[in-house]
């Protein structure tokens, strides 16, 4: 049997009695952790080298000699020469210090597991019996990869009393375009403070019971829960101790008050992070085979809050045929737009594209020119969520030719 133990070696003496490749890779790992480390061998390898004088380690140049164990808590031996590495690791048993055997892994008293670190939690895999290196770092993968995708369960049980808040980017709504990041964040999350877009379904499914979910989605025309309060709700819970995940769809800082909340936890001095994600304004297009830039079509783009006051910087971008305008919110504010930008002098040729529920089974996209704009929208219901393309990407045979005609509807 082998008693798995976490030891913190920041500040502790490391020897390593060897100078090949084995030696600059445990290298690598004691100095990520902090250790002082100290180097004995007759010669170093290039890695090892390069090592030792890049972080200007402590080498005596020499075959090893008992004295080299003085203050040390934990030794290395990987000469290349069994009989000596064995001499060394029973002497660190007589002295009663932890010894890893990298020349016969059954005959040192500690062993170096494959481990991988998500967040604050660290998941170490070793053989109970012998030394089995290949199969411990498949397993460690394998559990790495159910970390990354938050299917396993990393919520604290014990506060510690830390709490904090991360304003995480849903995407455009498939959980699979989730960064790793938001994924363990959510797994970790006490609290989850969900908008009514983004894959909140997909990943709040299978949460433990004991994770709070606050639905604060806003719908056209219906606010029930003001930005001030959510604000309030997050500090006050990250106040209390708990982790709190604000989770947003599209990304954080686009239309999507991030900055608001931010500046709320900041100045409750409540650490805060945010975590990115694919914007509904280039992830939505793509959905529909539209590029937001394209060469020589578009060479840049143009985003707006269809919301909002029209302002001259929009009308500018939609006369620009170089320019793309994507405009987000902005069903309700259609007619206005399109009225304004032909007052404009904007061609009403300029293509249009509105996109449906992007990236859901629900998908649909139009293709229409900005003078018939208002007429196709409302010939076909156009709906919220959807994102409205002008300018020429929006073109049906601008990737590749169609058959598809101006005012047609595909799924």
């Amino acid at each position: 049997m082998t008693l798995m133990l976490g030891v913190t070696l920041t500040g502790r003496d490391v020897l390593l009695v060897g100078g090949g490749d084995v030696t600059a890779r445990r290298l690598r790992r004691f100095l990520a952790e902090g250790a002082l480390v100290r180097v004995v061998a007759p010669e170093l390898t290039a890695q090892t080298a390069a090592l030792v004088d890049a972080n200007s380690i402590p080498w005596r140049q020499g075959r090893f000699r008992p004295a080299d164990l003085r203050g040390a808590w934990l030794v290395h031996a990987a000469t290349g020469d069994q009989r000596v590495d064995r001499d060394i690791a029973a002497r660190c048993d007589r002295r009663r210090v932890l010894c890893v055997n990298a020349g016969d892994g059954g005959h040192g008293s500690a062993r170096l597991t494959a481990q991988v670190d998500t967040g604050d939690i660290t998941v170490a895999v070793t053989s109970a019996v012998g030394a089995d290196p290949r199969r411990s770092a498949t397993v460690r993968d394998a559990i790495g990869d159910l970390l990354a995708n938050g299917r396993l369960p990393l919520r604290r049980r014990r506060p510690d009393g830390a709490g904090r808040v991360d304003l995480v980017g849903g995407g455009p709504g498939p959980a699979d375009l989730m960064t790793v990041r938001a994924r363990r964040l959510i797994a970790e999350a006490d609290v989850i403070v969900a908008d009514r877009l983004g894959p909140t379904a997909e990943v709040l499914q299978g949460l433990d019971q004991e994770v709070q979910v606050i639905d604060v989605g806003k719908r056209p025309g219906s606010h029930p829960v003001p930005q001030d309060e959510i604000n309030r709700i997050i500090v006050e819970h990250a106040a209390a101790g708990r982790r709190v995940v604000r989770l947003k769809g599209g990304d954080p800082f686009v239309f999507g008050r991030g900055g608001e909340e931010m500046q709320a936890c900041l100045a409750a001095g409540i650490p805060v992070d945010v975590v990115p994600a694919p914007s509904s304004a280039i992830a939505v297009p793509q959905a529909a085979g539209i590029p937001v830039t394209h060469r020589g079509t578009a060479s840049a783009f143009h985003v707006v809050n269809g919301q909002g006051t029209i302002a001259a910087s929009t009308l500018d971008a939609m006369a620009d045929d170089s320019v793309t305008t994507v405009v987000l919110m902005g069903v309700a504010a259609l007619g206005g737009i399109v009225d304004a930008a032909l007052r404009h002098g904007i061609p009403a040729d300029r293509p249009v594209a509105f996109v449906e529920s992007g990236h859901t089974p629900q998908q649909r996209t139009t293709r229409t020119t900005l003078g018939r704009a208002s007429h196709d929208a409302a010939a076909v219901g156009l709906r919220n969520p959807a994102v409205i393309v002008i300018g020429d990407v929006a073109r049906a045979d601008l990737l590749m030719p169609t058959p598809e005609r101006i005012g047609a509807t595909q799924a």
